[in-house]
Parts: structure tokens; sequence; C-alpha cells
């Protein structure tokens, strides 16, 4: 990637100290591990960089968020997907001193560094372990797969194609690729 802010940034937002809290981290790593994108796209592991992150805006015309979600109604594991402002009241704050997408994309907004963004949410199963724990839940590690096609596909209604990486995890791209034509599949039948 050159040295200007991307066209197009991936954020995976989280904690992955705390469960289901990190699927959003997981399925950036995942995406950088298994996939080559364009050179103005970037995908990156935000942690929990709340205000921190915004300076990542200035440039990009396009923001894809991947995060942790509770509330929504759906069993845990579910991938949805839904723009900022639906986001803020299913978003899992990752601190006491941590702020919301939404307030995020609001201060953006006032310095005029806000890009177009869009959301893939997954609900969690358990974000609040008694101790410290890395690792997701089974339906949330399940749902991985599902959210990286969503991932995919919103990037690839931008004209945005990454390919996979002939060294990167077979399996898991075998799923990504399933998952992704299911969704197509879906929006088709939806048209």
């Amino acid at each position: 990637m050159s040295e200007e802010n991307p066209r197009v940034l991936v954020l995976g937002i989280g904690n992955i100290l705390m469960m289901d809290e990190g699927v959003g981290n997981r399925i950036a790593t995942d995406l950088q591990s298994n996939y080559v994108f364009p050179e103005d796209v970037q995908v990156m592991d935000a942690g929990t960089m709340g205000l921190g992150m915004m300076h990542l805006f200035r440039g990009v015309e396009f923001l894809l968020v991947a995060d942790a979600v509770n509330g929504t109604g759906h069993p845990a594991g579910t991938v949805v997907r839904v723009p900022p402002e639906d986001f803020a009241p299913n978003q899992v704050l990752h601190s006491l001193h941590d702020v919301r997408l939404v307030d995020v994309l609001s201060a953006a907004r006032l310095i005029d560094i806000m890009p177009e963004a869009d959301c893939i949410g997954v609900q969690v199963e358990n974000m609040s372990p008694h101790d410290i724990t890395i690792g997701l839940t089974e339906p949330v590690e399940a749902a991985v797969p599902r959210a990286i096609a969503a991932v995919l596909y919103v990037l690839e209604e931008r004209g945005v194609i990454a390919e996979p990486l002939p060294e990167g995890d077979a399996a898991l791209q075998a799923a990504v690729a399933e998952a992704k034509a299911d969704v197509a599949r879906r929006q088709a039948e939806r048209a």
C-alpha cells in the first residue's frame, strides 16, 4: 500500500481478551492473512482505539467496520449489516472509557474527514467472561466465515475484489466462498 491513506479502509474493532468481543479483530486478521487486496485498500485490526482511530479516516472514501454487536434479538453468531447510525444501539462498548463508533464518526464529521461508512456486526454470545479469555464462543467462531463473506460482498459492491492468498487457510477460504455464494443467492432472491 502507498504511504497515502487508502481509498477504502476496513477496520476490525474489539477486545480479544473478552471472548466474543474480539470477533471484529478476528475478522480483520483472517482477512489480512487469507486475502490480497488492491493497493488502495487497507484492512486493519483497530483494537479498541476509539477516538484515536479518527486520523485513519483522512482521505478515505469508504469505511467498512467489523465489530461485535449485542441486543439485536438474533441468535448468537448472526451476521448483520447495518448503517453506522443504526449500529450504535447494539454496539459493544469495549471499556468504561470507550466511545461508540457512531460517536467517532460524528466527531470525524465535525472536522470534515467523515467517509461514507457501513458496518458488519456479529451477534455475541459471551463478551463478559469471568476471567480474561482469548477465543470466541462456538456460535461466534462458526460465524467468522459468514462475516468475512459479508465484508467481501460489501467490498465487491464498491468494486473492490480481494483474491485468496495461495498460502492462506484453504478450509477458511472455501467456507467464505460458500458463504459468499449464499449471500449472493439471497440478494438475488430479494431482487
